[in-house]
């Protein structure tokens, strides 16, 4: 088995943590002494051998600096961001030249929060067993555990007959209002949508060229650029996502039912959630004074104090990047925000 991570991002939903420059996966924001990044690699190391990790150009060498374990030829670099689908077609296009086209891969992302690391690789590899007897894409979907309106959604169908237990993906749903997400709770019939699925070469390709044609002949062109042509051939693919460019287009998608934990680090809000906080609900770091604060984010990475009064269900990031205040409850718009500055 082969693992792929996707290694991308704006840095825009955790900013000022997070920037441009030095993206959410960067960042050891769960209170432990790892990345994101170095707890997925860790996490794929259990699930396989062979590791690979796709990152832009402009964090490349953050990456490399974070992952010294992993050899020269486990990069995959984009010379510039294309988007989920293109950098899965230049992974693919890496394992075809050195791994057999059968084996199957899963590709998982750099910044998820997951304890569960046991549970994790066992949902992976019967996603593996059953997209391999089956010459088939099969997801690996989260069963909801309060109703989201921030992430899709997938229905699930009939189940799927074999040794691991699956479903036939009945549809994609888009991110829905708070009352479509609690009809999708209290139905038991929906999964997050992850953005995890495993197959292998031989499978993507004939999926793509049943359903992607666009997308088949990108990975073509890649292909037969060759090492010396690959950044001019790259820069010229048009941006995509996965998810529309292919995955939702596929009729005979399957899904296994994750058996861990999973977060997103979506906002501050599940930023706060997963590192948790003191007897008031409250997470402080840094040069911080708090008084009659209760369930708030609080940090500080700079020398001058920041004092926060009388507050409750807020966030309070200060860092050399900015200064952000926010109800922890609207932290969700804080990525919009930041595209903004950025665009500015």
């Amino acid at each position: 088995m082969i693992v792929v991570i996707i290694a991308g991002g704006s840095g825009s939903r955790l900013w000022p943590l997070s920037t441009p420059d030095y993206p959410k996966h960067l960042l050891k924001v769960n209170g432990s002494d790892r990345s994101l990044l170095q707890a997925t690699y860790q996490r794929a190391r259990q699930l396989a051998d062979k590791v690979y990790v796709v990152s832009e150009s402009g964090h490349i060498d953050h990456v490399r600096e974070q992952l010294p374990d992993l050899p020269p030829e486990g990069f995959i670099v984009e010379p510039a961001r294309r988007g989920t689908a293109n950098c899965i077609i230049a992974a693919l296009c890496r394992i075809s030249s050195q791994h057999d086209e059968q084996e199957p891969i899963a590709f998982i992302h750099a910044d998820h929060y997951i304890r569960d690391t046991d549970g994790f690789v066992s949902s992976l590899k019967a996603a593996a067993e059953v997209s391999q007897s089956n010459d088939r894409i099969v997801l690996v979907g989260v069963e909801p555990d309060y109703p989201a309106t921030c992430f899709g959604y997938i229905q699930k169908g009939e189940p799927f007959e074999g040794k691991v237990l699956a479903y036939n993906v009945s549809s994609f749903k888009e991110k829905p209002n708070f009352d479509t997400a609690k009809d999708y709770l209290d139905s038991g019939d929906y999964l997050w949508n992850a953005g995890y699925f495993v197959g292998s070469v031989k499978t993507f390709r004939q999926k793509m060229e049943t359903y992607a044609p666009d997308l088949l002949t990108a990975y073509d062109k890649l292909t037969a650029a060759g090492a010396d042509g690959y950044e001019a051939a790259y820069l010229e693919l048009k941006s995509e996502a996965i998810d529309y460019a292919l995955i939702e287009k596929v009729k005979d998608l399957l899904v296994v039912q994750a058996s861990f934990d999973w977060m997103d680090l979506g906002s501050f809000g599940d930023l706060h959630k997963a590192i948790g906080g003191d007897e008031k609900g409250n997470h402080v770091h840094g040069k911080v004074e708090t008084e009659e604060v209760d369930n708030s984010f609080i940090q500080n990475y700079e020398e001058k104090p920041v004092v926060v009064l009388g507050l409750d269900n807020v966030v309070v990031v200060n860092t050399p990047s900015g200064l952000l205040v926010t109800r922890k409850d609207l932290s969700q718009k804080v990525g919009d925000i930041s595209k903004r500055l950025n665009e500015s």
